[in-house]
């Protein structure tokens, strides 16, 4: 527990209390520098091996990106016809509604005149019915109020009762969360301005800003896996689109994919990491706590004997998340120290004061 405490004799720590370990005299005959340490030192410093071996390994690029609302499952609901609001039915955004659902009443001049064609057109009808000519008025006269936003239900109680009225209220034209009103009671609006916009979130993309080189390294139909705080496993998913051009103002590009929502669980703003994963290759591997890494390069702790150890240079290779290529240093099947390496330094520069990889070139 205190290797600072050296005796002569048997006896106890004078810190802890605990049996001082009589140290083991080294092998003589070798130039390596090694260390010999007491089966209680290495399970209390946790030390393990491993025979190294062939395993797979590719380097990964972690991008960090961010939910946004998938724009092919947004709609904008704008005024068919001038007029002037006369009231909201949804006044918040982030409400859900569904097909159908009244959105806001709308006092619109042009609208009664195109009710007045409309019933105008059915008595001719009705006069003279086997007229085509008036048919065919009677028929247009129906699609224009079709497409103002009118339904045919609206239509056809408009022929019930032939009870005029410039007040229409206009509904959803599909299911959806309101993200974003723009309009207000009591404002006149034009032809085309711009009311509601409503979202469907069973589908959602994830989008990133790349730089020139990282873009040129992916292309359309890359699989990439999305990890979201709050998801229990990684989704995976493929590139959907990269911007052709920089982002407005800035060296960045935008990729982006298309991630299935089906409970509505993922919400836009959220930041998400995208893992670029590189193709794997067969290598001599080790897990990255197994090697230690300084000025002079990196190294491992082989075992050499019976509770010896002695340190190796080694060269390494690609990355993953937690391997990393052996290129040279190693042979199939060397007992490596996988973890507790860095006991092993420290407990060597602390016996020994020198740094055991002292001579050794890069």
């Amino acid at each position: 527990m205190h290797p600072q405490i050296v005796q002569d004799k048997p006896g106890s720590c004078p810190i802890c209390g605990m049996d001082l370990v009589p140290v083991k005299k080294q092998e003589t005959g070798t130039t390596e520098a090694s260390i010999m340490l007491s089966d209680n030192q290495i399970q209390l410093g946790n030390i393990t091996t491993k025979a190294i071996q062939e395993g797979k390994v590719g380097s990964s690029t972690i991008l960090t990106g961010r939910l946004v609302v998938d724009q092919t499952q947004a709609d904008l609901i704008s005024s068919r016809a001038p007029g002037r609001i006369e009231r909201l039915y949804v006044k918040e955004t982030g409400q859900p509604i569904r097909k159908g659902q009244p959105l806001y009443d709308l006092y619109s001049e042009s609208l009664l005149t195109l009710e007045q064609e409309y019933l105008l057109a059915l008595d001719q009808v009705k006069a003279f019915p086997g007229e085509r000519q008036f048919a065919s008025i009677l028929d247009a006269a129906k699609r224009k109020l079709i497409l103002t936003g009118l339904t045919n239900a609206q239509v056809n109680r408009l022929a019930r009762t032939r009870r005029l009225d410039a007040r229409i209220t206009f509904v959803a034209p599909g299911s959806g969360t309101v993200t974003e009103i723009s309009a207000a009671e009591g404002t006149y609006v034009s032809e085309g301005s711009p009311l509601y916009r409503i979202s469907r979130f069973n589908s959602i993309w994830v989008e990133a800003e790349l730089y020139a080189q990282e873009a040129n390294q992916l292309k359309v139909g890359t699989l990439v896996e999305v990890s979201v705080p709050g998801s229990a496993s990684p989704i995976k998913t493929k590139i959907s689109f990269i911007n052709p051009e920089f982002r407005q103002n800035s060296q960045v590009v935008i990729a982006r994919a298309s991630v299935p929502n089906p409970q509505g669980r993922l919400i836009p703003g959220t930041q998400a990491t995208i893992n670029l994963s590189a193709p794997v290759r067969q290598a001599l591997t080790l897990p990255l706590d197994a090697v230690i890494r300084d000025s002079k390069g990196a190294h491992v702790w082989v075992k050499t004997g019976e509770n010896t150890f002695s340190p190796r240079m080694v060269k390494l290779g690609e990355e993953s998340e937690n391997q990393v290529a052996i290129t040279s240093g190693l042979q199939p099947n060397d007992t490596v120290v996988v973890t507790g390496a860095y006991l092993l330094y420290s407990e060597y520069v602390l016996k020994q004061g020198s740094d055991p990889m002292a001579g050794h070139g890069h």
